[in-house]
């Protein structure tokens, strides 16, 4: 059985159960093909907003919504804007029912959707809508992060997918450029020759007459020299970012290697370090429930 086949059944697991049902199916997979078996160990748990999204793919619900995004783009592209106002309704309405739906069916499951990650589905349902890869993406059944459109940038699907190799619709070129969701098309400024003329200014004087003040040449210069030194310190401050990245990486990929070397020397004791990693993944869910108890019980006891 493919990979990607086995990780769309997991990711329909509720997070919550997900561990369990991630151990279980690794061991049943180790003794016939122990390549997909630490595939699947491998296997991301999703964030909750993900999980919805594929229960909301393998429902097929979500074909409507991205195949909408086509016609958005085309009437952002031609500046239509009684079909721009129309699509964007149609759109808003897509996205409330899918959210709805995805709500539904989490209940049903027993995890009821908090307001963030009902707003992570909507961001999510939005971004596939805007670009044409995020919708392949989302599509797959095998998100496990959700996705957020930005602007005219493309929508950021690294590390989204449980197996990327699976969904090439999600990398491969496309000449439906994305959209930004929450976009409006701004009125255009009338031009010089259609703005009425000014107390000062007759029909035939033009702008920068002798009538306008003249520019302070000292007053340019400081705003130079002002602009120059803001420019130095955000070069100096991203230099500093890149090099904190740098160090956090190095530290990261020595960390890497050292446990690559240990799981390399551990040998027979691989399956224990796997039933560890679980129990732990365990804990921590049981430690946010907790959390979240005492959060709720602090603020009943507030009242």
């Amino acid at each position: 059985m493919a990979f990607a086949d086995v990780a769309r059944e997991l990711l329909l697991v509720a997070p919550a159960d997900f561990v369990r049902e991630r151990t279980a199916r690794q061991r049943a997979e180790r003794k016939d093909d122990r390549e997909l078996a630490t595939a699947i160990g491998g296997l991301r748990k999703p964030a909750p907003a993900a999980w919805v999204i594929d229960l909301l793919a393998h429902e097929g619900a979500l074909d409507d919504a991205v195949e909408l995004g086509p016609a958005i783009r085309d009437a952002q592209a031609s500046a239509d804007p009684a079909a721009i106002l129309r699509l964007r309704q149609q759109r808003a309405g897509v996205v409330d029912a899918l959210a709805q739906a995805g709500a539904d069916l989490a209940a049903d499951a027993g995890h009821p959707l908090t307001p963030a990650v009902l707003d992570q589905v909507r961001a999510t349902i939005e971004a596939a809508m805007a670009d044409p890869h995020a919708g392949a993406a989302v599509r797959s059944g095998l998100l496990v992060r959700p996705l957020e459109s930005a602007g005219f940038d493309d929508v950021d699907l690294d590390g989204a997918l449980a197996d990327p190799d699976a969904v090439p619709d999600a990398w491969a070129g496309s000449d439906a450029p994305p959209i930004p969701i929450t976009s409006a098309r701004r009125p255009r400024k009338p031009s010089r020759a259609s703005r009425p003329a000014g107390p000062e200014q007759t029909p035939g004087t033009t702008a920068g007459s002798a009538a306008e003040p003249e520019a302070d040449p000292a007053a340019g210069r400081r705003a130079a020299r002002e602009a120059e030194a803001e420019a130095r310190a955000a070069s100096r401050e991203a230099d500093a970012a890149l090099d904190a990245a740098e160090a956090d990486l190095g530290a990261a990929e020595e960390r890497r290697a050292d446990l690559e070397r240990q799981l390399a020397e551990a040998g027979a004791d691989v399956e224990r370090a796997e039933r560890a990693r679980d129990e732990a993944e365990e804990a921590s869910d049981r430690a946010r429930e907790v959390l979240r108890a005492a959060q709720r019980h602090r603020r009943d006891v507030g009242r």
